[in-house]
């Protein structure tokens, strides 16, 4: 999961990014309005952290391109600012939460953890599918009641199959989404093929249905 940090404070961006790191996302910050609307004009993230109050811009302003982008990116406010009527403004314009300054980071968490879930497994913290069970609190993956073991990335990609069900996704999405803004950086995508080749061996040898599409030419689907 990929997560977005627009906050201008770098120890607060910091701790946020260490701290959701820990837990498996992938996190990229922004400390400027322009970083900021750079990254979500070329990529898509499971959840963006907001700051309004940024040095160059009012992160509101971000919302209304998200909303023009029609991007279904999920969005915590993030605000010193704790006035009803910023936080009411935000909710109107596409924020799915508003946390103030200052918060715990395991909270922060637990609400990132709940718009995703929302938005990609209707709010269920299990998903399962035939044989097979995720459990996303747990981070396991079970195949007829037996835990297969998955490495970060490989959970990763399952979870990012099954939360985009039945749609192509391009090796260039999935190489971003693993990577962030450095796969722009990379030669080639050959790393996503052999991640994907591990995970779709690791679900047939446990007895899972062959669910994992190779669209060639274009990429993988999920189907469900």
């Amino acid at each position: 999961m990929k997560i977005l940090i627009v906050e201008d404070e770098a120890e607060l961006a910091k701790s946020i990014s260490e701290y959701l790191s820990e837990e498996s996302y992938l996190c990229e910050c922004a400390s400027t309005f322009n970083e900021a609307m750079t990254k979500i004009e070329m990529f898509h993230y499971d959840c963006i952290l907001l700051d309004i109050m940024l040095p160059d811009g009012n992160g509101l302003k971000i919302l209304e391109e998200l909303k023009k982008q029609n991007k279904q990116d999920g969005v915590i406010i993030i605000s010193a600012k704790n006035a009803l009527d910023d936080k009411i403004e935000g909710l109107k314009m596409g924020a799915d939460d508003y946390l103030t300054k200052p918060f715990h980071l395991s909270e922060l968490m637990a609400r990132v953890y709940s718009i995703i879930r929302r938005k990609q497994f209707s709010s269920s913290n299990v998903v399962t599918q035939n044989e097979l069970e995720i459990d996303l609190l747990a981070k396991t993956v079970s195949v007829n009641g037996e835990v297969i073991s998955l490495t970060k990335k490989e959970f990763d990609l399952l979870i990012y199959f099954i939360g985009n069900k039945n749609k192509v996704i391009s090796k260039s999405t999935l190489a971003e989404h693993l990577s962030g803004d450095l796969a722009d950086m990379l030669d080639n995508h050959d790393f996503v093929y052999a991640h994907v080749k591990n995970l779709k061996k690791k679900l047939y040898d446990a007895g899972s249905g062959h669910y994992l599409k190779t669209v060639y030419g274009t990429g993988y689907k999920w189907e469900m």
